[in-house]
């Protein structure tokens, strides 16, 4: 079902049969643009055993874990090849100093040209995998947004998540009343009517956990 969230009654996993797409490739790291629609890890049960880190791990077999993408989204993603290298990105994750830059297309024409979202997120329990936003148990959670383009009813924005919970992009838009088009989850309508998710994460700057460089990866938008 084009569009459905991985876990929503009816979904069927057909992920697509396209190569590899290897940004960057060393003995510590992998940096590579995960295509929609692809899962980072294997989901629950055989059909969901195709996944990015399955696909990589059949050419590296030391492929590690380090954060992952929605299903639907788009972008760079970096892989460590080594436990050392693991933690030392992990650290950078939770000490948020990897910037991270999205490109998103929404619904409806924005007023605005930037701003911030701070809106606490926590599971929506009755209706997994939603989040939605609570001031009482809800986690700190700031988007800066930057419009690019406005025009044919809708907006091409650029996110920067200053947190990462989970689906933090998808629900601060919603909450602005400006959804991202194709959302299963928090569009309605015509906006949900797109054949996958207009989410793409576009760059990500880190720390090589070798060297210590500051280092950028970049992945063209596909939309």
């Amino acid at each position: 079902m084009q569009g459905a969230e991985e876990n929503e009654p009816g979904f069927v996993y057909a992920p697509p049969d396209v190569p590899l797409r290897v940004l960057h490739a060393d003995d510590s790291i992998l940096v590579v643009d995960k295509p929609a629609g692809l899962l980072s890890v294997p989901g629950r049960g055989a059909d969901r055993a195709d996944c990015l880190i399955a696909r990589l791990r059949a050419v590296w077999p030391d492929v590690l874990l380090v954060h992952r993408l929605d299903l639907d989204t788009s972008g760079v993603m970096v892989f460590a090849r080594t436990r050392a290298a693991q933690g030392a990105l992990g650290k950078q994750f939770e000490a948020r100093t990897i910037k991270k830059t999205y490109i998103a297309r929404l619904a409806g024409e924005m007023s605005g040209r930037q701003g911030r979202v701070d809106l606490p997120l926590i599971v929506d329990w009755p209706n997994r995998p939603r989040q939605h936003v609570n001031f009482e148990t809800g986690r700190p959670a700031q988007t800066d947004w930057r419009v690019v383009r406005v025009g044919e009813g809708e907006t091409r924005v650029r996110l920067m998540p200053l947190t990462g919970r989970s689906h933090q992009l998808r629900v601060h838009m919603a909450e602005l009343g400006h959804p991202i088009l194709g959302d299963p989850l928090y569009a309605s309508g015509a906006a949900r009517a797109h054949p996958r998710l207009m989410l793409h994460a576009e760059s990500l700057r880190f720390r090589h956990p070798d060297t210590g460089v500051m280092q950028t990866f970049n992945a063209p938008c596909p939309f």
